[in-house]
């Protein structure tokens, strides 16, 4: 097993680190982290807490990962954040440990893209091959789901769901949930469309891209309530089985959606 540690680096006896790990210069490594293979971390990054770190993952200049929550309800319990796999985490980025209010994890999935000055609140849970902008803030308890793409600067309240395969222009503010496949922007957020593009990129077919453009104008262009357009599209959903994210974003949302 090689790793490689800057001498000015400063880590911890007791962090597990796996087969070709490389610390950088000035970078801290707390005792209660365990790093997986092949991952590679900056000059002046903190990892801290009690920090499980998955395989391939990169942690660029001047990151705090694991830091305790922001959240004046703590009191020092021992709670976790845990990353996948081939994630990058580019600079200044925040990421917190849980809360014992809310099972005490913060959660980063697999193949994430994260950019400059991110923060991941406490509790959060993200999901995988996501992308998140320069800038763009989670408050606590935030949920994102797979392939969602976060415009920069994009600030998200607490315990906000954000639908997979949805996207958020720059400055968008978010109070309220965002349903799978839609595109949101503007404070206060409005929804414009789904993300078609994105989606077929990712091997979606017409046809299927079509059901959810259907599905779309049931939720946001036909006059319908919420109540009456979940009706209709949990019926296209039996014939239709990509509308069945959609339908459980839907089912899920506890803070209303954009409308």
């Amino acid at each position: 097993m090689t790793v490689n540690i800057h001498p000015t680096a400063i880590v911890d006896p007791k962090a597990q680190l796996g087969a070709n790990v490389e610390i950088g210069p000035y970078s801290i490594v707390g005792p209660n982290v365990v790093i997986g293979d092949d991952c590679w971390v900056g000059p002046h990054v903190v990892i801290e807490g009690y920090t499980t770190i998955g395989d391939r993952n990169k942690f660029y200049q001047f990151s705090s990962i694991g830091a305790h929550p922001q959240d004046k309800k703590y009191a020092g319990e021992p709670t976790k954040l845990v990353i996948g796999d081939d994630n990058t985490v580019r600079e200044f980025c925040t990421f917190n440990t849980g809360t014992s209010q809310d099972g005490g994890l913060t959660k980063v999935g697999n193949h994430n893209w994260i950019m400059a000055y991110v923060h991941v609140a406490h509790d959060c849970v993200i999901g995988d091959r996501t992308i998140f902008a320069n800038n763009a803030q989670l408050a606590g308890h935030v949920h994102v789901g797979d392939w969602a793409i976060l415009g920069g600067f994009t600030v998200v309240h607490q315990f906000v769901h954000i639908g997979a395969h949805s996207m958020t222009g720059m400055g968008t503010i978010l109070f309220q949930d965002v349903p799978a496949y839609v595109m949101v922007t503007g404070n206060p957020s409005a929804a414009h469309g789904i993300n078609s593009e994105g989606l077929k990129r990712r091997g979606f077919t017409s046809e299927e891209v079509m059901a959810i453009k259907r599905a779309y104008k049931t939720i946001y262009r036909n006059g319908n309530t919420l109540a009456q357009a979940k009706d209709e599209i949990a019926q296209l959903s039996m014939t239709t089985p990509v509308l069945e994210l959609l339908m459980s974003s839907l089912n899920d949302s506890t803070r209303g959606i954009v409308r």
